[in-house]
């Protein structure tokens, strides 16, 4: 395998950022693109719509199909698969992007928030993967994938941001039970996890501006490895925690300085890496 051509992904949370990144990717290869978000009208402070995210997937060479959807929504996400099946024969890949972050602490956190994480993090990526299923029992090579972090359950990654990280972690539990329920079914389920924090809209406005962006690697990284996972034969990938050097290098990639936004700055790790897993290349700034 190692082409995706023809093959139709439905991205939730597509419109930008690492969701836009694996469209473009998959698209370069001929494949169709559900771009499955909100964003239909332009924001003050986040770039893309769905309109300008189906533009650029088809300027890479694919098929696109802008949807408004809120993963929160059975009736909302049912209607967009039905429509993606209608136009493209199917659905072959489902990427569980779409996600909501808030870094407050138990004793602070305002639980209109918490709610909001979980129900799209864990409640939607559990509702778009139940949804797709019946689709995915008829593709060739079916692949179900979620942005989220391996499960190492320690209190660091929790102590700070609890609600947010029971909502993170919940969509890698369900990585881990569905994975078991399909493996009969040879559907693929599995988590993806950058090692390092990404240039995104989420890091530039919530989690430290300009500088953490320059100390960041581009969604490329998770672009190139998500494009790893889907091409390999579902049934025999499936219920793995990848973080995406250590997934690349494993399959012959070296060069690892393409996706530093400033390589004169140290990279920031990301959250839920686990101690134990060593990064392939150093991250720290490469000498002028």
């Amino acid at each position: 395998m190692g082409n995706l051509k023809g093959k139709t992904l439905f991205i939730t949370g597509a419109s930008r950022g690492i969701g836009l990144a694996i469209g473009k990717r998959a698209a370069q290869d001929g494949a169709n693109i559900v771009i499955a978000a909100k964003t239909a009208e332009p924001h003050p402070k986040l770039e893309g719509t769905i309109y300008t995210a189906a533009k650029e997937v088809e300027d890479a060479g694919g098929q696109a199909l802008p949807l408004v959807v809120d993963v929160r929504s059975e009736e909302s996400v049912d209607d967009a698969m039905k429509a993606a099946a209608e136009k493209f024969g199917g659905i072959d890949i489902v990427v569980n992007n779409a996600s909501a972050i808030n870094l407050t602490p138990v004793q602070k956190i305002d639980m209109k928030r918490f709610d909001l994480m979980h129900q799209i993090n864990t409640r939607g990526t559990l509702l778009c993967s139940k949804l797709a299923i019946p689709y995915l029992k008829e593709a060739e090579n079916p692949h179900i994938m979620m942005l989220s972090p391996p499960l190492d359950m320690q209190e660091k990654w929790f102590k700070n941001h609890t609600p947010y990280s029971i909502a993170k972690y919940g969509m890698s539990l369900v990585v881990l039970g569905l994975a078991g329920e399909l493996r009969s079914k040879k559907i693929a389920v599995n988590a993806l996890w950058p090692r390092t924090t990404i240039a995104t809209a989420a890091v530039q406005n919530l989690l430290g501006g300009d500088m953490m962006v320059q100390a960041s690697r581009t969604p490329d990284i998770l672009a190139d490895a998500a494009h790893l996972i889907f091409t390999k034969p579902a049934a025999d990938t499936t219920g793995n925690f990848f973080i995406d050097d250590t997934l690349l290098a494993e399959n012959g990639m070296t060069d690892f300085d393409k996706y530093r936004v400033n390589p004169k700055v140290n990279l920031q790790p990301d959250f839920f890496v686990p101690d134990d897993s060593v990064a392939p290349v150093s991250l720290a700034a490469i000498e002028a």
